[in-house]
């Protein structure tokens, strides 16, 4: 099925003759615009418009197509402006990027406060990098980065990947063996309950290779939903679980979640601000690194 949002852009283009224009009225950036346009002459089958250098010229099949949809997506909007009530007329849109775990801990509690509209979204950092450079996402917050030139990167913070265990975990046995046997560390560690995520254990492999030069050989004990999910299990009682210690950072202070082993050598991600050159919701993206600069801090 056709996503409606192909057809909504393409009667903005119509109405206004421009790529530019259509993003104004639509609220999303122009390359956004100028992949909904792509998407649905690829799904047509023929082109809509002819590009000239100050205008998009409708051909003969984009003003049938028109004057097809037209009615339809005029009583949609119909409905729409009858069924959503808002404080603000043209109010912006911000879509961000960034893991599940992030949102929770810096941006979720701003959510309320923030004076423009915001979608989240979640997903692998190469696909975010992807729909930030075709204008689907405005800002990523990321620990990858690439060379492309349409993008813009900024680093705010760094984030390390430590061993932590619940403040019921008896560590004694593993500060003994610290620094002496890697042997007898691994074994102490993989007799202890570890805590894991549902099909992504990337942090434990990198730890335990970083460490001792190999993939962990067990499975953990207990799978959860995400990292947030074991910050939680952890100051609930026992355990181990390797994670960001940006997202345990306030129990620990409570003494909730106790440090066990930054590890040797460390492990660090730089996370970066990720957005398009050029992009016109700059004030309301200033305004989102603020608060993760605040609470990443």
């Amino acid at each position: 099925m056709v996503n409606l949002e192909w057809y909504r852009t393409f009667k903005a283009i119509y109405e206004t003759g421009t790529l530019t224009g259509a993003a104004e009225a639509l609220y999303i950036s122009q390359p956004g615009v100028s992949l909904h346009l792509s998407s649905l002459e690829s799904y047509v089958g023929y082109k809509l418009f002819d590009r000239t250098s100050r205008r998009m010229v409708s051909t003969e099949r984009g003003k049938t197509l028109y004057n097809f949809i037209l009615e339809a997506l005029l009583k949609l909007e119909e409905a729409e402006h009858h069924f959503h009530r808002s404080t603000e007329k043209d109010t912006p849109t911000i879509s961000i990027g960034m893991c599940f775990e992030t949102f929770q801990i810096t941006l979720e509690p701003y959510l309320p406060e923030l004076p423009f509209n915001v979608i989240i979204k979640f997903g692998e950092y190469p696909q975010m990098i992807a729909d930030l450079d075709n204008g689907i996402l405005d800002l990523i917050i990321t620990p990858q980065k690439d060379g492309n030139k349409n993008l813009e990167y900024r680093a705010f913070s760094k984030e390390v990947i430590v061993l932590v265990a619940g403040k019921d975990t008896d560590i004694s046995g593993f500060q003994e063996f610290h620094g002496a046997d890697p042997k007898l560390m691994e074994t102490w560690l993989k007799q202890q309950r570890w805590y894991g995520t549902t099909g992504d254990m990337e942090h434990l492999i990198r730890f335990w290779h970083a460490n001792f030069n190999k993939r962990p050989d067990f499975k953990p004990n207990y799978i959860v939903p995400n990292l947030s999910s074991i910050v939680r299990c952890l100051s609930s009682g026992g355990g181990l679980a390797i994670v960001p210690d940006f997202l345990c950072k306030r129990e620990m202070e409570r003494g909730e979640v106790k440090m066990v082993w930054e590890g040797n050598p460390k492990i660090e991600n730089t996370l970066y601000f990720a957005c398009r050159k050029g992009t016109i919701y700059g004030k309301e993206i200033e305004l989102i690194k603020t608060v993760f600069e605040k609470e990443m801090a």
